[in-house]
């Protein structure tokens, strides 16, 4: 179909809830959305392209067709959504890597030696499913600590085909096993203490503790002191296993606690797992930066909590998502309770968003590239602008006092990064006093006549000028640029009360904001910052030097050689008047030491 045929069937869509399918030529999935009215959703696709992103945009290029299914509902929309997006897998939206769901720990106590195990799913097969308590390394963790707690094999052995074989491996010397691959261990104790990890993973520590005393006790009035010392530690093991709240029984967590981050390409969504106040865990998923923070958010958490079967009793969510509510009957829907969602506004909730937000930007921060983050801010800054991406950026400022040692700096920015082989300084002249806009247009014809001549130094092309100043410095600029027949783009740099740069300006007084954004905001406050040093610092170089031997100037017999022989032996212009004669005579010839004397003690004379 044509971009028209597709505006037409768009517009002729009726004014109901339920799903887009958009596909390409190849008539495979590439996108699939919800909308409240299938009209106003899908042909906002087809209206005006250049307010697109450019996600968008190359999203909207390679529609060939598209279908859409009417729901009774928008919840039934929902639905109808997710299953669609697990089904088709759809280039881009914004899809979870790993939704394979959470293990869960597998014990059957039928067998006559049974052993706790790691698996995927649960099966109906007689065995005890436990959790899910986690991802995978958390869940593994929760498995070893019970097995370490009370010493049970954490090895590949069989019992009871392995038993008295060979010799205890290191975890019995390391007191991590109490060796039940050896002849003196029982069933009957083997499998009383399979009793109590039962116990622990369905969550009775004070049963098992109590249990635990219990022989302890029995063990020390049959004076057998060497079993009460063994008992009493695994005690202490099951207590300090309680007290961490490692295990929960047929669920993750009672609180969720979602996350968002994002840098100048990447973002992140992160959940963080509490359970009793407790920290259990954290996952996370890195993907593009995407257009809408919210409708990416919502997406992925239909993704997340589906895929894992489970439904928190509450989720904190760091803003306001649209379909809050239909989440909520969606998880009640399919795991019999649902979830309450909160934007917590003061209190400890608020700082566990903030938690969650600092964890998924460090997670965004770690996997965003530093080229690609530059690439990200020049984007932006072409896009802000109206421009393409500016590769090469001069920027220009003007220094001096009361109008003497006129400079002129010039910084180039290449890549985003300083390129400071290509840093020009110009020494102004013929300027009748402070003329910041004489000098500024002095300045940019003598650096474009360079370029237009081809010399060597000057041949680059800029893609932005960056000016110094406000409106009418740009302007300046812009003329100066004209005049050699150049048309480039120039914007002048407006400072705040704090002389950094606060928005850029046209030569026609239209302002263009940056402290909505933070990232180009710091970029060309640096570039302004930098040019200023470069320009200042020339400026210094020159007052220092004509200020040192202006004093010399004039003197007859005292040329520069000589001026630099004066300077490098009495150091100062103070110490040299104050030399005596026969002092300046052992350093210049007669008639000069007496012209350099004379110079400065002709008025006390």
């Amino acid at each position: 179909m044509t971009f028209e045929e597709l505006k037409e069937k768009a517009l002729s869509l009726p004014y109901a809830p339920g799903v887009y399918i958009m596909r390409d030529k190849a008539d495979k999935v590439i996108y699939v959305g919800k909308a409240k009215k299938l009209k106003n959703r899908v042909s906002q696709y087809f209206q005006d392209t250049a307010s697109h992103t450019p996600k968008t945009r190359m999203m909207v290029s390679k529609i060939d067709h598209f279908d859409t299914i009417v729901a009774a509902s928008e919840f039934e929309a929902l639905v109808l959504e997710c299953s669609l997006i697990k089904r088709y897998l759809p280039k881009y939206n914004i899809l979870l890597k790993d939704d394979k769901g959470y293990p869960y720990l597998r014990l059957n106590m039928k067998d006559v030696y049974p052993r706790i195990t790691l698996v995927s799913k649960t099966a109906d097969d007689g065995a005890s499913y436990y959790g899910p308590f986690g991802s995978r390394g958390v869940t593994q963790d929760v498995m070893e600590a019970i097995q370490l707690t009370l010493k049970l094999p954490g090895c590949h052995k069989q019992f009871p085909r392995d038993i008295g074989k060979e010799r205890p491996c290191l975890n019995y010397h390391m007191n991590q096993c109490a060796g039940w691959c050896q002849e003196n261990k029982t069933c009957t104790e083997y499998r009383q203490t399979m009793e109590q990890a039962r116990q622990l993973l369905q969550g009775n520590y004070k049963q098992v503790a109590d249990s635990i005393r219990k022989q302890m006790l029995a063990a020390a009035e049959n004076l057998e002191f060497e079993l009460a010392a063994s008992l009493r530690d695994r005690l202490n093991a099951v207590e300090s296993l309680g007290q961490k709240q490692l295990v929960t029984a047929g669920t993750l967590a009672d609180t969720d606690v979602v996350g968002y981050g994002e840098t100048e390409t990447k973002a992140c969504f992160a959940v963080l797992h509490f359970s009793n106040g407790n920290l259990l865990d954290k996952e996370y998923e890195i993907f593009q930066r995407p257009d809408d923070k919210a409708e990416a958010v919502s997406s992925l958490m239909k993704q997340f909590y589906l895929s894992r079967g489970l439904a928190p009793k509450i989720v904190l969510l760091p803003f306001a998502l649209e379909d809050s509510e239909l989440f909520s009957q969606l998880m009640e829907q399919r795991f019999g309770r649902s979830s309450r969602l909160r934007i917590p506004q003061r209190g400890d909730n608020v700082r566990l968003v903030e938690l969650a937000n600092k964890n998924a930007l460090e997670e965004a921060e770690r996997a965003t590239g530093k080229e690609e983050r530059t690439s990200a801010v020049l984007s932006m800054i072409g896009k802000m602008l109206s421009i393409e991406p500016p590769n090469r950026i001069e920027s220009y400022d003007i220094s001096n006092i009361s109008g003497t040692d006129i400079v002129g700096g010039m910084v180039v920015f290449q890549s985003g990064k300083p390129k400071r082989s290509d840093y020009k300084r110009f020494k102004l002249e013929g300027l009748a006093g402070q003329d910041d806009y004489g000098s500024m247009r002095q300045v940019l014809l003598r650096r474009f006549t360079h370029y237009l001549s081809e010399d060597k130094g000057f041949s680059e092309r800029p893609d932005l000028l960056l000016i110094d100043g406000g409106t009418v410095h740009a302007r300046v600029a812009a003329d100066a640029l004209r005049e050699l027949g150049l048309t480039l783009p120039v914007f002048g740099m407006v400072k705040d009360d704090r002389h950094r740069t606060r928005a850029l300006v046209t030569p026609e007084g239209k302002e263009i904001s940056m402290e909505t954004n933070q990232t180009v905001f710091s970029f060309i406050g640096n570039i302004q910052e930098e040019t200023h040093r470069f320009a200042i610092t020339y400026h210094r170089q020159l007052r220092s030097k004509r200020l040192r031997y202006s004093e010399l100037d004039g003197i007859p017999g005292i040329g520069p050689k000589r001026k630099q022989q004066l300077l490098r032996q009495f150091k100062s212009l103070s110490a040299i008047a104050q030399a005596t004669l026969p002092e300046l005579e052992r350093l210049l010839p007669k008639d000069a030491a007496t012209a350099v004397y004379s110079h400065f003690h002709s008025t006390e004379e």
